[in-house]
């Protein structure tokens, strides 16, 4: 199964010469005006997420975030760190106590970022010791919400079919160990030497939330046909629409 980028190669004609001098003329253009929100990125975040119904199926996910404030991050997830990496999600990072004004219908959609975190299998890339471990103090703390677009672990070329919500590894013996050697070798970490780093971290001051990381069970996003409401007061007649269903 396909878990790492450029597996499989997107379809579509090489970038021609005139496209990329027209993006470097806009683009020198545009950097005067700036790119707030891309600006805004200040961390890169590596771990893995598996499909909310499927945990076999697990992708090395690459987190480019940025802080909304001090309780909420918001980042880019691609499936991997370089140029050619594919935009393959979003993930959602927010503090404990705003994870505890959630809906109850609402938890069961976030991940705890804990065993992640102290297990070391979350880790900023080229950035090790003292740094990263006050940085991820914090991480350990947190509840995150993914939803993946494209899925690549199985091939695909393009991004195809319903959106995914994602999940976290929560304990020992879930993470594939040939996607774990293949991670630890390529950035030169060691899963185990920094878990015995970590020891001292702690998660949520409340604890693990019983209704997070899906209460323990498997999550499904489907779609469903529903009545489309009427756009104008005068209309007597119903569209067809789409709703998904998590």
């Amino acid at each position: 199964m396909a878990s790492s980028c450029h597996s499989v190669e997107v379809p579509g004609k090489p970038t021609e010469t005139g496209t990329a001098l027209l993006e470097t003329a806009t683009g020198s253009i545009q950097a005067f005006q700036g790119f707030a929100p891309i600006n805004q990125i200040h961390e890169h975040l590596c771990a893995f997420h598996f499909y909310g119904d499927d945990m076999t199926r697990q992708v090395e996910a690459h987190h480019f975030c940025a802080h909304v404030n001090e309780d909420v991050r918001q980042c880019l997830v691609f499936d991997g760190p370089d140029a050619g990496a594919r935009l393959i999600g979003v993930e959602y990072m927010v503090a404990e106590p705003l994870f505890l004004t959630l809906p109850d219908d609402e938890k069961p959609l976030w991940h705890t970022h804990e065993f992640e975190v102290k297990s070391g299998v979350l880790f900023l890339p080229g950035v090790a010791g003292v740094v990263e471990r006050h940085n991820l103090e914090k991480v350990c703390k947190t509840y995150g919400k993914t939803i993946h677009f494209w899925q690549v672990d199985r091939g695909d070329a393009l991004p195809l079919g319903l959106p995914q919500i994602m999940m976290a590894l929560t304990r020992d013996g879930q993470l594939r160990q040939d996607l774990a050697q293949r991670v630890e070798e390529k950035f030169g970490v060691s899963f185990q030497k920094e878990s015995e780093n970590r020891a001292y971290m702690r998660g949520p001051e409340h604890g693990i939330h019983p209704l997070a990381n899906a209460a323990g069970k498997g999550l499904k996003t489907d779609l469903r046909e529903v009545d489309l409401p009427a756009t104008t007061t005068t209309a007597t007649a119903h569209a067809g629409g789409f709703s998904l269903d998590g």
